[in-house]
């Protein structure tokens, strides 16, 4: 027994040394998540050691564990993408970024955890993170429009917007989901902006089945969005109540317009406006 409890104290001296040595922590930019919306995690590794690390030479240089609340291992879909060698001196940090959600079976809302274990082939050691935790959430849908994306030489392709609404850090946030006709597949889920509760978000299609959606985000502020088939945000604007309330016309040419109240330049515009651009009634882009 002595010599038990001997050989698991050099283990963690071994371990705790290590660990101080090289650092590893895995962070979020949120700590919650709509279901199936993309859970980009951060993986910081700190090299404390005097030497230069080579890390990235094994397929499986970099690993991750999802936990339950419980502390039940989350069943993991396939391998993260974590390949590519690079250098990392001493005093210096890396960060690997790595998006977990089409990686492990987060289908259940709830409380998780995911450690991060990084393997020092020189060393021939792992060196883990802490638990990170994060939160997984089911949004409230408010709206689904089916609509199809045309194919060459066969019948269009049916798939299905969605408007969603989850409440996070005491506010209301306005989701897209961008599905298939049967919603077994996700393309995308994509955060658009806050919501006021009050407010009922204007959607409409156009002819190349873009979809254009305007909401009130404050007390006199409104966000314009338009969103092609594929889930790319092609237009991002802010519109501001002035004399009349901003809205979505329809013009006779198929085109969807913002009409009314005032363009707000902002830092979050897509595409980047050029100077000058302010004007009120702002056409979208014709593709």
């Amino acid at each position: 027994m002595k010599i038990l409890w001997t050989l698991t104290g050099t283990f963690l001296v071994s371990v705790s040394l290590l660990q101080a040595q090289v650092a590893v922590e895995v962070m979020f930019d949120q700590e919650q998540f709509l279901r199936d919306e993309s859970l980009p995690a951060k993986v910081r590794i700190t090299n404390r050691s005097g030497q230069t690390l080579r890390l990235g030479t094994q397929p499986d240089w970099l690993s991750f564990t999802v936990e339950n609340r419980d502390g039940s291992v989350v069943s993991k879909l396939s391998e993260p993408p974590v390949q590519g060698e690079f250098s990392l001196e001493s005093s210096l940090a890396a960060v690997r970024r790595v998006d977990l959600m089409p990686h492990f079976d987060l289908s259940q809302p709830g409380r998780y955890r995911v450690t991060a274990v990084v393997k020092i082939k020189q060393w021939n050691e792992d060196v883990s993170s802490k638990p990170a935790p994060f939160e997984i959430v089911r949004g409230t849908k408010i709206w689904e429009q089916e609509f199809g994306v045309p194919t060459t030489g066969a019948p269009p392709e049916v798939r299905k917007y969605a408007l969603q609404q989850a409440h996070y850090l005491k506010r209301l946030l306005l989701y897209v989901r961008l599905t298939d006709e049967t919603e077994s597949h996700v393309f995308k889920v994509l955060p658009v902006g806050p919501l006021v509760s009050f407010s009922r978000p204007e959607v409409q299609l156009d002819k190349q089945s873009n979809l254009h959606l305007l909401f009130q985000t404050g007390a006199r502020a409104f966000i314009y969005a338009m969103i092609n088939p594929d889930g790319q945000i092609l237009v991002r604007q802010t519109h501001d109540y002035a004399r009349t309330r901003p809205r979505l016309t329809s013009q006779d040419d198929g085109q969807i317009l913002v009409s009314g109240g005032a363009r707000r330049i902002s830092s979050s515009d897509l595409p980047v406006p050029s100077a000058g651009n302010s004007t009120n009634d702002v056409e979208t882009p014709k593709l």
